[in-house]
């Protein structure tokens, strides 16, 4: 990671499964330069690690809010993420 970026892990909540969320999530990272990963979660929410500019990150937190068509969003809880290297891409995983 370069100087001034940071990494923040994200809980979606709300109808964020079988709607297209982590494909949605994946282009709009990319979008705004970030990299990192995004999953399912057995209880039903979307886990995302974002790493990149603050400012990428603050505009990815505000999508989080309205996520894809179809998509319900309920919150959106960031918690500090601290990484030994920048991630290569942005992917999703199981």
């Amino acid at each position: 990671m370069s100087y001034d970026d940071e990494a923040a892990m994200v809980r979606i909540t709300g109808r964020v499964q079988g709607v297209g969320f982590r494909a949605w999530t994946r282009e709009e990272a990319e979008e705004l330069g970030l990299t990192g990963w995004v999953r399912n979660e057995p209880d039903g929410s979307v886990l995302a690690l974002l790493a990149g500019s603050p400012a990428s990150i603050s505009q990815m937190l505000e999508r989080f809010r309205h996520g894809p068509p179809g998509a319900s969003v309920s919150g959106a809880e960031r918690q500090p993420a601290t990484l030994a290297g920048k991630p290569v891409g942005f992917r999703i995983t199981r």
